[in-house]
């Protein structure tokens, strides 16, 4: 089984809900957590884990053998990124722009263009405890962080509950890296800004057509507007975590909020439970 914890904006207590019930799951079912919020992967300030294996990651991009290449421009006349640019002339390329699709490579009728790795980033594996642990991280400047999040989610192992971390928003990141998942927790807070944003978040994954719910995080800081707008959806609100100045301090700290409150744990296990239980019958 596969969760993806997301949210329509940052800050909403994503991180905390993700390494929570991964950290309470992994204590029963062997469990593994993905961080793919590669821009800012923070997941490893709180689980602490043990590194045992990094692994850089590339993307192709083009090599142009000028001896070879005749200046014809069908490669720029491909390219919808101008990675590579041909103006009747040797061709220009831009690495950071090329999203390693290969065309270039396969429309040159002089064979004059292979392709090279380019590192964007590593991708770290280890433990933290019995939970298994991946993380990416990106390249500072990078500006393309999906081929890192797909080479974070070939760590899925059918055997293992995959726990992943999803980018904040509702670009391109995050479409990556909860593409293919089995369910969608929705993490919001109940304000108006949490309230625009998770509809947003809402519409991205029916877009996708992914099972979700919503876990509304410091509760009671605002108003009942994301609990009326979840009834009218039909949306359902999986938990509600209260504002609760001992969490404020545990994450302040980069603890555990299940160490920190009595009883939390066993809520993330029934939340595990439940989704186990939706899922076995979806």
């Amino acid at each position: 089984m596969q969760i993806a914890i997301a949210s329509g904006k940052g800050g909403t207590g994503k991180t905390t809900i993700a390494t929570n019930l991964a950290w309470s799951v992994s204590s029963h079912r062997p469990t593994r957590l993905l961080d793919c919020d590669v821009e800012e992967p923070n997941c490893h300030i709180f689980l602490n884990p043990e590194i045992e294996k990094t692994d850089t990651v590339g993307v192709p991009v083009p090599l142009v053998d000028t001896e070879k290449c005749t200046g014809c421009g069908k490669c720029g006349e491909l390219c919808q990124y101008s990675a590579i640019v041909s103006m009747k002339s040797k061709p220009l390329t831009f690495p950071e722009l090329c999203h390693g699709c290969g065309g270039c490579s396969l429309v040159c009728p002089a064979d004059a263009i292979t392709e090279v790795d380019r590192e964007v980033g590593v991708v770290e594996s280890g433990k933290a405890g019995k939970l298994k642990f991946v993380r990416g991280l990106l390249r500072i400047g990078e500006a393309m962080s999906p081929p890192l999040i797909r080479a974070v989610k070939t760590f899925i192992d059918e055997d293992l509950l995959t726990i992943i971390d999803a980018p904040p928003g509702t670009s391109c990141p995050v479409i990556e890296a909860i593409r293919g998942v089995d369910y969608v927790i929705l993490v919001t807070e109940p304000t108006p800004f949490g309230l625009n944003d998770l509809i947003l978040a809402v519409e991205t994954v029916r877009q996708l057509r992914i099972p979700f719910g919503v876990i509304v995080n410091r509760a009671g800081i605002g108003d009942q507007e994301v609990q009326a707008y979840c009834e009218k959806e039909k949306i359902p609100i999986l938990l509600e975590l209260p504002d609760d100045r001992r969490i404020a301090e545990a994450y302040s700290r980069g603890e555990m909020a299940v160490n920190a409150i009595a009883g939390l744990q066993d809520k993330f296990n029934s939340l595990y439970a439940e989704l186990a239980e939706y899922l076995n019958e979806y």
